[in-house]
């Protein structure tokens, strides 16, 4: 849907709020609930995504209390494959780039070269 590079100074919260403010409500205006994971937990994101999207609902997607091991998160595994993915992309493995400009381009150009392969692929 939408993809936003910022600088390893900013909090992801912070970043999320900027990412939500790129998509904007016209854009989008049928999404009603955001997941997430605990790093985006406090009224701070809350309050500041509210002012964007009014009736967009925020799920904090957590890891069970009585859980061992290794254990598969609800929806979350649907976010780690899409980076596994991008990361199959040598240019994407390291953060080799000094601008988050070119960092964003390379990611798009991961997405489409993804998506160019499952199109063309035979069934």
């Amino acid at each position: 849907m939408s993809i936003f590079v910022h600088p390893a100074d900013i909090q992801d919260r912070d970043g999320g709020v900027m990412l939500m403010q790129k998509m904007g409500s016209k854009k989008f205006p049928r999404l009603k609930k955001l997941f997430a994971d605990g790093g985006y937990r406090g009224p701070k994101f809350a309050e500041a995504l509210k002012k964007i999207f009014s009736n967009l609902k925020v799920e904090i997607v957590k890891r069970s209390d009585n859980a061992e091991g290794f254990e598969i998160i609800p929806k979350r595994w649907v976010v780690e494959r899409t980076f596994a993915w991008l990361g199959r992309c040598r240019r994407l493995a390291k953060d080799w780039e000094n601008l988050t400009a070119h960092a964003l381009a390379f990611v798009k150009l991961a997405s489409i070269r993804f998506m160019l392969r499952k199109l063309c692929s035979p069934q």
